[in-house]
C-alpha cells in the first residue's frame, strides 16, 4: 500500500488502540487485544465490533478457528504512520515536511541535537 495513498482512512482513539495491539503483540483473539488494552478495559462486544470495522476499513484480517476468529494487522505501523504524516503536513503545513519541522523547532518542541539526528537519520 502507497503511503500516499489517500483512501486510507484515519482511525478513531479505540480503533488505533487496537491496531497498536495487533502492531506489538502481532495476530490475536479479541479477548488477547482486550488484556493488552489500557484500562478502562472496554467490554467485548464493543471490542468485537471495533475489530469488524477495522476488518471493513481495510486495516486487519482475521484467520478462523472454529468459530474463533484471530485478528491481524494487514498494514504495517510506518504505513499508518506515513499516511498521518502526510495528512497532518497536507491539512495544517502546506504539503511541506520543512514546514512541519520548522514549526516543531519554533515551538521548542525539536532542539538542535535533535535536529541533527534527524538529518543524520535522513543521510543514512
Amino acid at each position: 500500500m502507497n503511503h500516499r495513498n489517500n483512501t486510507m482512512k484515519k482511525l478513531a482513539q479505540r480503533e488505533e488502540q487496537i491496531m497498536q495491539v495487533l502492531w506489538e503483540i502481532g495476530p490475536a483473539f479479541v479477548k488477547q487485544i482486550i488484556e493488552a488494552l489500557p484500562e478502562p478495559k472496554p467490554h467485548y462486544n464493543s471490542v468485537s465490533t471495533m475489530v469488524r470495522i477495522l476488518q471493513e476499513k481495510g486495516f486487519i484480517d482475521h484467520q478462523a478457528f472454529g468459530k474463533s476468529h484471530q485478528y491481524f494487522a494487514k498494514i504495517t505501523k510506518e504505513q499508518y504512520q506515513n499516511k498521518a504524516v502526510d495528512d497532518l503536513a497536507g491539512s495544517y503545513f502546506n504539503n511541506s515536511i520543512p514546514e512541519m519541522v520548522a514549526y516543531f523547532a519554533k515551538k521548542e518542541k525539536i532542539n538542535k541535537e535533535e535536529l541533527q539526528s534527524i538529518l543524520k537519520m535522513i543521510k543514512k
